[in-house]
This record gives C-alpha cells, sequence and structure tokens, in this order.
C-alpha cells in the first residue's frame, strides 16, 4: 500500500495504476461502513484508492471541525489489511493552497434538507468532491447510503461537469440495535448512544407505516416527530418525507420517498434515512 500526500505525486502514481481504478473517499476515522465501500471498490476494480481528508470546507464556523475524530495510524492499518493499493493523505494547504478562491455550487438540490440547516455545506463537499475526482480520476466512486443527500448532489456533480466517475451508492451499515455507523458516534455519551437508537426507531415506524398503506406524508412526518421527541436527549433539527430525486417534500408518499432525520443528541449531530 502507497501512501502519497501530494496531488503531483498521486498523478505519478496513477499513471502506472492498473486500471480501472476506484475511490472512496473519506474524512477518516474509519469503521466498517467505510470498509464496506472499500470491499466493494476492491470487488469491481483493478486498483482501490482511498482519500482520507477532513474537509474544512463544508464545516460551518459553529460546527466540529476541529474535534472531529482523527486517528491515521488506525485507519492505514484497517486499509492495508482491507487490500487497499493507494491511499491519498493531503493536508488542508495542499489542497486549499494560498490564494484559492474557486468553489462548486449544484443548485437546488443543495439547498435543502442539510443544505438548508448547515448553509455552504454542500458547495464545500462538491468542491471537495470535484478536486479528488479529477486528481485521482477514478473510473468508479464509491459512498454510503447514510449520506442520501451528499450521494445525489455528487452524482450531479459528476454528470453535470462530466466528471467521468461513475458514482456507486452502498447500503447503510448499521450497529446490532440498528444506529447507522458513523465516525460522529464515538462523540456520543452512554446516555445519548442508548437515546440514539430512536433515529432507526422512527424510521422503522415510517417504513411500517408505508407499507400498512398509509401515504400522508404530513402523517408520517408527524408520527416521526412523535417517536422522537419522547426521547429527552433527542433534539430534532428536521424529519423529512421527500422525492427521492428532487428532495422537494411530498404530500403524498410515493415511490421513491426518501425518508431521512437529523437529530442532535447532546452536542452531536446524527442523519440518517431509509428509501420507501
Amino acid at each position: 500500500m502507497k501512501i502519497i500526500e501530494t496531488v503531483d505525486e498521486f498523478r505519478q502514481a496513477y499513471a502506472l495504476a492498473k486500471k480501472p481504478l476506484g475511490l472512496a473517499p473519506t474524512m477518516g476515522f474509519l469503521h466498517e461502513g467505510h470498509l464496506s465501500l472499500v470491499k466493494r471498490a476492491r470487488e469491481d476494480n483493478a486498483t482501490v484508492a482511498v482519500s482520507i481528508f477532513v474537509n474544512p470546507s463544508q464545516f460551518g464556523p459553529n460546527e466540529d471541525y476541529g474535534a472531529y475524530p482523527r486517528d491515521m495510524e488506525s485507519d492505514l492499518r484497517k486499509l492495508e489489511e482491507a487490500g487497499v493499493d493507494l491511499v491519498f493523505a493531503p493536508d488542508a494547504a495542499e489542497m486549499y493552497p494560498d490564494g484559492f478562491d474557486t468553489y462548486v455550487d449544484v443548485g437546488s438540490i443543495a439547498e435543502r434538507l442539510e443544505g438548508g440547516h448547515r448553509p455552504g455545506h454542500f458547495r464545500g463537499v462538491a468542491t471537495v468532491v470535484c478536486k479528488l475526482l479529477t486528481i485521482v480520476r477514478p473510473d468508479r466512486v464509491y459512498f454510503g447510503q447514510k449520506d442520501a443527500q451528499q450521494c445525489l448532489v455528487i452524482k450531479r456533480l459528476s454528470r453535470d461537469l462530466n466528471l467521468g466517475a461513475e458514482v456507486i451508492v452502498c447500503p447503510t451499515v448499521r450497529e446490532a440495535d440498528g444506529l447507522a455507523m458513523s465516525s460522529r458516534n464515538v462523540n456520543l455519551n452512554a446516555e445519548e448512544r442508548e437515546a440514539a437508537r430512536v433515529l432507526f426507531k422512527s424510521l422503522q415506524l415510517a417504513e411500517y407505516m408505508f407499507f400498512s398503506g398509509i401515504k400522508d406524508a404530513n402523517e408520517l412526518r408527524r408520527q416521526m416527530r412523535h417517536t422522537i421527541e419522547e426521547e429527552p436527549l433527542a433534539k430534532i433539527d428536521y424529519v423529512s418525507v421527500a422525492d427521492g430525486d428532487t428532495l422537494r417534500e411530498l404530500d403524498v408518499a410515493a415511490s421513491p420517498a426518501l425518508v431521512s432525520v437529523a437529530v442532535n443528541f447532546g452536542k452531536t449531530r446524527l442523519i440518517d434515512n431509509i428509501t420507501l
């Protein structure tokens, strides 16, 4: 496994790499969800690359960039065990050198849900992913369904700017009690971790109601909110039942509908979703 820290060095490695090449972009502090992306990339490609970069431009001024968990030594060990060929681990100055002033705006799909609650977030995501796709030049790029809106944003980005990578969305990996795996889960204390189970419980409720014939999206949202609000440690940012392609909120749930939630537990903000 080759560890690369600069753009020039990665371009040299790319020239020698066997194709096709698959990329799993990450912010590090890797868990089984990340490794499921690596496994899928390993199955699909002759060369597997993973990027590790905590992207400052996607964090707001009051968000957890400085406190975002990091453990490069553990990450590299896991990636080597998973059979990764190339690790691209630049620092912020490499990705955003002095004078950097170009950002990518992906339009209306980034203005809803996470975009509405975290202004500028998807501008940062789209910019860094655009840079990664032009540096690494993968044939396929892998993301997890847990970040469903991010997946839609990146599909739009790759299509509209003809970046050439096929965007592969892999299933959410969950803990035994249903909590979606996330690097931020480590920031939960014992009580918050127990309370966080309510996220998947609310999504399961929506799924049960939908397949029981209840298609009124307002009722789905109402019942989900009630379920989450029964947990005193949970503070809701949003509960959404939206069109799975446009993310416009629905009056009547119809397939494919994306049901998503964002909830704060103490200082930790978690998101999750399912598709109906």
